[in-house]
C-alpha cells in the first residue's frame, strides 16, 4: 500500500500549479533588483531614525548658545564641532533634518493631491477644463520656482507652511500632465463607457477608476518632488527667506559658508549639512528610479 501511495504522491507534488504571482509582488522583486534604490532606501531610514532620535544621539541643545565654544573643531564633546554661537553642529544637523525633511515631504504630498485632482478631472471631462487647466499649468511651469518663492517670502514673510503651500502650488503640473495622459488613455475604455452608462459621475470615476489606475506612476512622482522640496527648502534657507534661525535647518547652516575664511579654516560648519542635502536627496532620485521601474510592467 505504501509503495502505492508514494509515487502518486509525488506526481501530485510535481504536478502542483505554480503559486500566481501578483502584480505588488513582481513589483516588489523588480524593486530589490535595483541595488542603487534598495541602498537609497536603507540610507533615508537611517536618515529618518537618526532625525527621530536626534536628542539621544547628539546628546545637545540645538539651540543653546554658549559664547565660551564658539567655533570650537570637532573633538570629543563636540564631534562635528560648534558653530559661530557655539552651538554643536551635530545636534543642530539632526533636527535640521526633522524640518528639511517634513518640507520635503509635505510639500510634495501636496503637490501631487492638487496634481492628481486636477488631472484626472482635465482627462475625464476634456473639452475647455482640459484646455483650462493645462493652460495653468503651463503658466506655473514657465515661472522659475526659487524666484517666485523669494518673492512671496518678501511679501507674507518666510515660515516652514509658506515654504510647503508654495512648493506644492507650483510643482503640481508635474503630476498633473502625467495623471492627465494616464486618464486620457482609460478614458475611452469599455469599462469607463460602462460606469457612465449605469449612470456613474466625474467624481465617482475619478475615485473608483483614474486614481487606482495612476497610483504607482503618482507614487514615483512624489517621491522625486521630495527631493525637489528638499532642495528648495535648503537653497531659500541658505539664502536667509526660508527656516529662520535659531531653527535649524540644512539651509540655513550652510548660510556661514559665504564666508571665505569658514570655508577654508572651518570646513565642520558646512560640509555635514553640505553632504546631508547631497545624500538625502540622491538617495530619494534613486528610491525613485527604482519605483519607476518596479511599477513599469514591461521592466523584469
Amino acid at each position: 500500500m505504501s509503495e502505492t501511495m508514494t509515487p502518486l504522491a509525488t506526481v501530485d507534488t510535481a504536478g502542483a500549479a505554480p503559486a500566481l504571482r501578483s502584480p505588488g509582488r513582481m513589483a516588489v522583486r523588480r524593486f530589490l533588483r535595483h541595488r542603487l534604490a534598495v541602498a537609497g532606501l536603507v540610507v533615508l531610514v537611517l536618515i529618518v531614525l537618526a532625525t527621530v532620535f536626534a536628542g539621544v544621539l547628539s546628546g545637545h541643545d540645538p539651540t543653546k548658545v554658549d559664547l565660551s565654544q564658539v567655533r570650537r573643531a570637532p573633538g570629543a564633546e563636540h564631534w562635528l564641532g560648534t558653530d559661530g554661537s557655539g552651538r554643536d553642529v551635530l545636534a543642530r544637523l539632526l533636527y535640521a533634518g526633522r524640518v528639511s525633511l517634513l518640507v520635503g515631504v509635505a510639500s510634495s504630498l501636496l503637490a501631487v493631491t492638487i496634481g492628481t485632482l486636477l488631472g484626472a478631472l482635465a482627462g475625464i471631462a476634456g473639452g475647455w477644463v482640459d484646455s483650462t487647466i493645462m493652460r495653468v499649468a503651463d503658466v506655473l511651469l514657465s515661472f522659475p520656482v526659487l524666484v517666485v518663492m523669494v518673492v512671496i517670502a518678501g511679501i507674507v514673510g518666510s515660515s516652514v507652511t509658506m515654504m510647503v503651500v508654495a512648493i506644492g502650488v507650483f510643482t503640481w503640473p508635474t503630476a498633473g500632465r502625467v495623471v492627465r495622459g494616464v486618464t486620457l488613455s482609460l478614458r475611452e475604455r469599455e469599462f469607463m463607457h460602462a460606469s457612465r452608462a449605469f449612470g456613474a459621475r466625474t467624481r465617482w470615476l475619478v475615485l473608483h477608476h483614474v486614481v487606482p489606475a495612476v497610483l504607482g506612476s503618482v507614487v514615483v512622482v512624489a517621491t522625486l518632488a521630495v527631493a525637489t522640496g528638499i532642495m528648495l527648502e535648503a537653497s531659500l534657507s541658505f539664502l536667509g527667506l526660508g527656516v529662520q534661525p535659531p531653527q535649524p535647518s540644512w539651509g540655513n547652516m550652510l548660510t556661514d559658508a559665504q564666508r571665505l575664511t569658514v570655508i577654508s579654516q572651518m570646513p565642520w560648519l558646512w560640509i555635514p549639512p553640505g553632504v546631508a542635502v547631497a545624500i538625502t536627496v540622491l538617495s530619494v532620485n534613486f528610491v525613485g528610479d527604482g519605483l519607476r521601474d518596479a511599477v513599469d510592467p514591461r521592466e523584469g
